[in-house]
């Protein structure tokens, strides 16, 4: 009788309880970008767009969401942030290929490149693949209140102590 009991309390959780989920008509988990994702700059000559990206399942207490772009093998010690955008209302679930300068639905905060916006891939010369993790975030807040000039690092640390739900898409990229 225990077993009957604890298999139907399963199915009942496993039928309601769904994972954050990130796609993208652009680019597809464990495959080459597109130069036209590349950076427009620094030795770079791409078109320097942002990909397309939807996201559904958000957990329940969803009240916003956000959108990085980090790429963990840049030879830093520190990776690189190519993308962080805040305060995406929890009814938003998708943004279009090259939005980034065009966001009017959440906050573009400085990356790496030293501006905000959306800056592409652009992994030196010779220093092999490199991987571009974009993740959206559950978040429990309608609103966080940074500048739009902060550290991309205290934007991931903020991200990452508050989140509710993660969903990772990574692509990778060469030259």
């Amino acid at each position: 009788m225990k077993h009957i009991g604890l298999s139907i309390a399963l199915l009942a959780f496993s039928a309601h309880s769904y994972a954050l989920e990130l796609t993208s008509t652009d680019i597809n988990e464990g495959q080459l970008m597109s130069s036209k994702f590349e950076y427009n700059g620094m030795g770079c000559s791409g078109g320097n767009l942002s990909p397309q990206l939807s996201w559904k399942n958000a957990p329940k207490g969803t009240k916003s969401f956000a959108i990085t772009a980090f790429d963990p093998d840049a030879p830093t010690g520190s990776g690189w942030w190519h993308w962080t955008v805040l305060n995406i209302p929890a009814d938003v679930t998708s943004i279009a290929q090259g939005a980034s300068g065009k966001v009017n639905i959440g906050l573009e905060t400085r990356t790496d490149y030293g501006k905000p916006g959306y800056g592409g891939v652009c992994p030196p010369k010779g220093d092999g693949m490199h991987r571009y993790q974009f993740t959206v975030w559950a978040l429990p807040q309608a609103k966080i209140d940074l500048p739009s000039d902060i550290s991309p690092a205290v934007v991931g640390f903020t991200l990452n102590k508050m989140a509710i739900d993660k969903a990772v898409l990574t692509a990778t990229y060469v030259r």
